[in-house]
């Protein structure tokens, strides 16, 4: 299907036009439905446990199917965009994610949901990349900074909606709405994006694709999230062989990718300390978040016993404290330069973590969780703005798409890997999420790891990271609620 041509050209678009402003909208719809996702469906799984009858380890493959496909495929989703149209591969994701949306809405068991989970993954790494390369292939040079902000701006909003969205939704209508909401979206996303869009693409793309990279990546973190997920259960033959062979396919993808001329993971983008450093850095973080926002939000519901407006509600103060001073961050971080942030965000986030220790049964929330939340959220501000900055900083700025992009999903592939293996580490057994008492246990011994992964991380920044030169590319998305993983920026000038 070929898609009609829109009114306006590519590239000359102005904020203050009708055009602009329904530019604007598309986008932020649709960069929407997957913030949002990253943001609501921890606060259902409790129910979504209780509906199905479902043990600990549905609920992490509910989490990381989604994570596990986005994170595979995001890559090849942002370079078949360049290729074959950024606005046609948009749309595309939003009708995929949207579909895969309403199969999770009417999934009669577990094992549908966390199929529909995977389809989902794989209509955000479409439609993910190609919203903020829409904005900055859309709209004229001079305003294209502020489109982004617009978009950055009110994506954060929607960040910050989305834990209490969440919770209202469970306790209301029923967990089903967390992913229902979506086909309403879509629905008002794709014509306007097929209207008033105008189709950009890259003509340099002319390569092929690197579908077996894509598919050994994906493999590979699969059959080792399957071997995590399902170790509690015993040390199976089964397990083994999974680890074993994702070990062995992920050694396989490396080699590919050396081989490759035109590979989806170019090996030689890692000659660059900082930018292999900044990378090492953003898998402690993201791995710490990745296992403290899956267990915290259980712990809320489980032990503290609120419901799930009351624990989506709870986690407010991080995303707003990212909304409200993220910008601010990144300025500071261009001027002292990214050593320091990088350093003290981790070990403020480390803090944080621990300080939810004194989180359990009958926990204040005035004196035990909001303090808690507060320093995570400052460490979290601290952080996020010049990690973004710094990784786009360390390669030339025609790579800063990719590098960007491989940031991302190395972001989010660390979550992934802490959704399964903390509750492995902490002890946590198939039936841990249904007994308060033992949930609060081994989520008393998880955070101390949490805490440990991102001092870690706080070291290498500290030994490695260095200021970049101060003609080097600043990111346009300076107001963001990463919690999931970085925000994508695109390479195009």
């Amino acid at each position: 299907m070929v898609l009609s041509l829109p009114p306006a050209a590519s590239g000359v678009v102005r904020t203050g036009t009708p055009v602009g402003r329904w530019v604007l909208l598309t986008t932020v719809l649709g960069s929407s439905m997957a913030m949002l996702d990253s943001t609501v469906v921890n606060v259902a799984l409790p129910r979504i446990g209780a509906d199905f009858g479902a043990d600990m380890s549905v609920l992490q493959w509910t989490v990381n199917a989604y994570m596990l496909a986005l994170a595979g495929l995001i890559l090849l989703g942002g370079s078949l965009g360049d290729r074959f149209g950024r606005r046609r591969v948009f749309v595309i994701g939003v009708v995929w994610f949207a579909a895969a949306s309403l199969l999770c809405g009417l999934a009669p068991n577990a094992g549908v949901l966390v199929a529909a989970r995977a389809l989902q993954g794989v209509g955000g790494a479409l439609l993910a990349p190609g919203s903020l390369a829409l904005i900055q292939a859309s709209f004229h040079p001079d305003d294209r900074a502020r489109a982004v902000g617009v978009w950055s701006g009110l994506g954060g909003v929607g960040a910050a909606v989305g834990p209490f969205l969440g919770g209202w939704l469970v306790d209301g209508p029923g967990w089903r709405w967390v992913f229902l909401l979506n086909v309403p979206l879509a629905v008002l996303c794709v014509p306007v994006a097929l209207r008033h869009v105008p189709e950009s693409r890259d003509g340099r793309e002319h390569g092929r694709f690197d579908v077996a990279g894509a598919v050994l990546g994906a493999a590979a973190l699969a059959l080792v999230t399957y071997a995590l997920i399902e170790a509690p259960g015993g040390a199976s033959a089964v397990v083994v062989g999974a680890a074993v062979a994702g070990v062995v396919l992920g050694a396989v993808f490396v080699a590919v990718e050396r081989r490759r001329a035109d590979p989806m993971l170019p090996p030689d983008i890692f000659s660059s300390r900082q930018f292999t450093a900044v990378n090492l850095v953003t898998l402690c973080v993201y791995a710490a978040f990745g296992g403290f926002f899956f267990l915290s939000v259980l712990q809320l519901q489980v032990v503290v016993g609120y419901s799930a407006l009351q624990a989506g509600t709870a986690l407010l103060p991080t995303t707003v404290l990212m909304l409200l001073l993220s910008a601010r961050s990144g300025e500071l971080g261009q001027r002292i330069g990214p050593r320091i942030p990088l350093t003290a965000g981790p070990l403020l986030c480390a803090a944080g973590m621990l300080l939810m220790l004194r989180v359990g049964e009958g926990a204040s929330y005035a004196t035990d969780i909001l303090p808690a939340l507060l320093v995570l959220g400052l460490g979290m501000v601290t952080l996020v703005a010049p990690l973004t900055s710094t990784v786009l900083a360390s390669v030339d700025a025609g790579r800063a798409g990719l590098a960007s992009g491989v940031n991302n999903a190395a972001a989010r592939a660390a979550g992934l890997i802490a959704v399964a293996a903390l509750p492995l580490l902490a002890g946590m057994g198939p039936e841990a999420y249904r007994s308060a008492a033992e949930f609060g246990s081994t989520f008393r011994r998880a955070m101390p790891m949490c805490a440990g992964v991102l001092v870690v991380g706080a070291l290498i920044a500290f030994v490695t990271v260095r200021k970049p030169a101060p003609d080097c590319r600043r990111p346009e998305s300076r107001t963001h609620c990463a919690v999931a993983a970085p925000p994508l920026e695109s390479g195009r000038e």
